[in-house]
């Protein structure tokens, strides 16, 4: 079995950066990935501005200034933000406002809580200030011809608030990440729908979608594809065609009703996976032909399943990605989080795309590990530490909204009550 450190490294060195940009409304760019720096054309702050209501004064007209020698200086002016400021006169003072700008020939702030202003228009100060106090230097944020978002960045809020602040009004961005899902199984129903002996409501549909969804993909849902061999290939044929990849969920192993295993080696090739994971264990990994016709006999199919194993990790113009999940709706939640994720970030042109880690205490005890990797859901109490979820069942969903994250719990160990171990949040999982 592969290591998940060795699977989701095959996966990240197949990925490239969809062709293809467009130029948006900053306004409209939230979680749009960048397809080029962004450069600021100014200095921001664009002059010297005062960081507190007061007075704007030089330093040296204020030299010996105490509580018991105030120096009175005369208002020459007064300043509001957004509004020019005419060079200060030796001996005076300026009214000044948080934001605005600082006067040529000042060199400090004096806050007003400092001062004590006359009915005569001048004002009083206690102590003399030092050069620069209170005063944002122009450029403090921001230096003109800098990089202040790199190509590959994510846009959160506050980028956008970044780019802003130099004036972009749009933004050139990598096209969304187009995705083709389908789920297989006679035996899956929708909610509304009745639900006959033996058949189960497709929530990993819900999940699947909500998930790609947050990560700003273009999704086409092509529902789902009865457990039929020639149905399955006509599905793959039709998302091929204008989809970076294709997600599937359910019909990756090898019986007699998992059809999407062989579906994808006629239509194109396929490597199947088996991670060293709990939960989750098989992945199928590989890609699907752009344009195959559908009558594609099975020689064809032999020889592209053929080179499977060679050949599933890279992706060429005429094929589009393909990602098997298992059905299980914890396995298919977790394996998205820890492979498909990364792989559409790094699709949509992100370099950064591994989630952080923290490392937490353990407030509870598993006698017992497992020998493969197991990823186990907990939740964080309000000592600080980590409660394990009792039921760590790949078919427990409950787990995943009960839980706030993973443990990354390495194989063949058992878990001590105080122990440190490394904690995945589903905020990072997710974002």
């Amino acid at each position: 079995m592969l290591a998940t450190a060795d699977a989701l490294g095959r996966l990240l060195d197949a990925a490239r950066r969809v062709d293809g940009r467009e130029r948006i409304g900053t306004l409209d760019a939230l979680n749009r990935v960048l397809a080029e720096d962004v450069i600021s054309p100014l200095d921001v702050p664009p002059m010297h501005t005062s960081s507190m209501d007061g007075y704007a004064v030089r330093a040296a007209d204020l030299a010996g200034a105490s509580e018991t020698a105030p120096v009175a200086l005369a208002v020459s002016q007064r300043i509001p933000a957004g509004h020019a400021a005419a060079p200060l006169a030796a001996g005076t003072a300026a009214r000044i406002f948080t934001g605005a700008t600082v006067p040529p020939g000042a060199d400090a702030v004096v806050m007003q809580e400092m001062t004590q202003a006359s009915d005569d228009g001048r004002v009083a100060f206690a102590q003399t200030p030092a050069a620069g106090e209170w005063i944002t230097r122009q450029g403090a944020d921001i230096r003109q011809g800098s990089v202040i978002l790199p190509a590959g960045t994510r846009l959160t809020p506050q980028a956008l608030g970044l780019a802003a602040s130099v004036g972009c009004a749009q933004l050139e961005v990598v096209r969304p990440v187009r995705v083709a899902i389908f789920f297989t199984g006679d035996e899956l129903r929708m909610p509304g729908e009745p639900l006959e002996p033996g058949a189960i409501y497709n929530s990993n549909r819900f999940t699947l979608r909500a998930l790609l969804a947050k990560l700003g993909c273009e999704v086409t849902d092509l529902g789902i594809v009865p457990d039929r061999l020639d149905a399955t290939r006509e599905t793959l044929r039709r998302a091929a065609g204008d989809h970076d990849l294709i997600l599937t969920c359910g019909g990756v192993s090898v019986g007699e009703e998992d059809h999407v295993k062989p579906a994808v080696e006629a239509e194109g090739h396929i490597s199947m996976w088996q991670i060293a994971m709990k939960p989750g264990k098989p992945l199928a990994f590989g890609a699907v032909r752009r344009g195959a016709k559908a009558g594609a006999g099975a020689g064809a199919g032999a020889g592209a399943g053929a080179g499977a194993g060679a050949g599933a990790e890279e992706n060429v113009a005429g094929e589009a990605f393909f990602i098997g999940l298992p059905g299980n709706p914890v396995s298919s939640f977790c394996t998205f989080l820890l492979f498909v994720r990364p792989f559409l970030l790094r699709l949509a042109g992100v370099e950064r795309v591994a989630p952080r880690v923290f490392s937490m205490r353990a407030d509870f005890s598993q006698k017992k590990g497992d020998r493969r990797n197991e990823f186990l859901r907990a939740r964080v109490n309000d000592a600080g530490g980590l409660d394990l979820f009792e039921n760590q069942s790949s078919a427990v969903l409950t787990s995943t909204v009960w839980g706030d994250g993973l443990i990354d719990n390495p194989p063949n160990h058992a878990i001590s009550a105080g122990e440190i171990v490394r904690f995945i949040p589903f905020s990072e999982l997710t974002r």
